[in-house]
């Protein structure tokens, strides 16, 4: 592919790169260390399961009501400042969690950092991509396989913390300082200046009539590329919520063999981000998520239709590899949209997204309570046949 001439000098847009990727993996890091903790929150705060699940649904509960306003924030304060100064004060919020002293607080707390975390999620998104344009190639698929990357490694150290026994406040804070001090670094090394200077012009985005002709389309792309984003969410989701319960209760696996299926799709997701830019340069978005959702509906298809365990993991394994690219893609095509303020594309994918995740749950449940929880698992292979369908809004090249 042809390469434009870029303003950016190549070190500072290199140094930009590891920084922003650095704000990927502590964010995906932060909420990460609390997962491990849950059973000692439960318990210190007498908590039944419904009452501790009620608290953690109020973190996407806020994300949905806060995310929306990720346009307005970084139209403000531009999209360095919001994603560094945000970890820091989604780093505090985390650290807040051991302080709760009541379920009450507790969810106000997650409430308060599923709200930050979308402002700062659609934040590194957009400094990410205003440094892929200056790039001139694909590298957003990285920086999501670095947020993966973040929430192992966030999960290893709240793991470790229980095992050794660690009060809540003395690890939390130590996961908040650290993390805070690695986003205030990162902050001097992200690209200076407003948002949008690195936007080249397009007929389509300058003057206010081709901004009306092309506003009604750009709101018709804009929903069929949520929907993507929504698929993404959806698969995903299932490993981590139902990947477990199907090995366990209904092929009857160890608990240690059913944490499996979760793995083995956030491991292939992971090893997909991180080397789906190469893939996306040179075969284009649409390509690639066309064939990953192909392969998607068909390995998870294959897996419900003959199931076993080693069939099952492979399946979960296929799901996250083939969908890999998805969300970066549907993103970084939303940024791009004309007819819609800057901003406002990569706000409402990712509010999308949020919603997909919240809604994804719920729908698998009321089908496995229909019917079997191996019926509600197609929702994965429709979700894989619908971004065959729909990844022709994509871009070619």
């Amino acid at each position: 592919m042809s390469v434009t001439t870029r303003t950016a000098p190549p070190r500072e847009a290199r140094l930009a790169r590891v920084a922003v990727a650095l704000v990927f993996l502590t964010n995906g890091a932060l909420y990460a260390n609390v997962v491990p903790r849950f059973p000692q929150l439960k318990a210190d705060l007498g908590l039944t399961n419904a009452a501790l699940g009620s608290a953690i649904a109020a973190m996407p509960l806020g994300a949905l009501i806060a995310g929306l306003f990720a346009a307005a924030v970084i139209r403000r304060f531009r999209s360095a400042r919001v994603a560094s100064a945000g970890i820091v004060l989604l780093a505090v919020l985390v650290l807040l969690v051991a302080f709760a002293p009541n379920v009450w607080v507790l969810a106000a707390v997650f409430f308060a950092a599923g709200a930050l975390d979308a402002i700062v999620d659609v934040a590194q998104n957009a400094h990410g991509l205003r440094v892929q344009r200056v790039y001139g190639r694909s590298i957003l698929n990285s920086l999501h396989g670095l947020w993966s990357v973040g929430a192992v490694l966030g999960g290893l150290m709240g793991s470790a913390a229980a095992g050794l026994a660690m009060s809540l406040p003395l690890h939390l804070g130590i996961s908040a300082v650290l993390f805070s001090l690695v986003a205030i670094v990162a902050f001097r090394f992200m690209l200076p200046g407003p948002d949008g200077a690195a936007v080249p012009a397009s007929p389509a985005s300058s003057g206010s009539s081709p901004k009306r002709a092309y506003s009604a389309h750009a709101v018709r792309m804009l929903a069929v590329l949520g929907l993507l984003a929504a698929c993404g969410a959806l698969v995903e989701d299932a490993g981590s919520s139902w990947g477990a319960l199907y090995l366990r209760n209904e092929l009857f696996t160890s608990a240690a063999v059913a944490g499996l299926a979760f793995v083995a799709l956030q491991v292939a997701m992971t090893v997909g981000r991180l080397t789906g830019d190469r893939v996306v340069d040179r075969f284009g978005q649409r390509a690639v998520v066309r064939a990953g959702g192909a392969v998607a509906a068909l390995g998870m298809g294959l897996a419900l239709a003959f199931p076993s365990v080693p069939a099952t993991l492979i399946g979960f394994a296929l799901a996250g590899l083939g969908t890999a690219t998805l969300v970066p893609a549907a993103m970084h095509s939303a940024d791009e949209l004309p007819g819609l303020r800057e901003g406002v594309g990569l706000t409402v994918s990712s509010w999308l997204l949020r919603a997909g995740f919240l809604l994804s749950a719920p729908l698998v449940g009321a089908i496995a309570d229909l019917s079997s929880l191996r019926v509600g698992l197609l929702s994965v292979v429709a979700a894989g046949l619908i971004t065959v369908a729909c990844s022709r809004v994509l871009p070619d090249k």
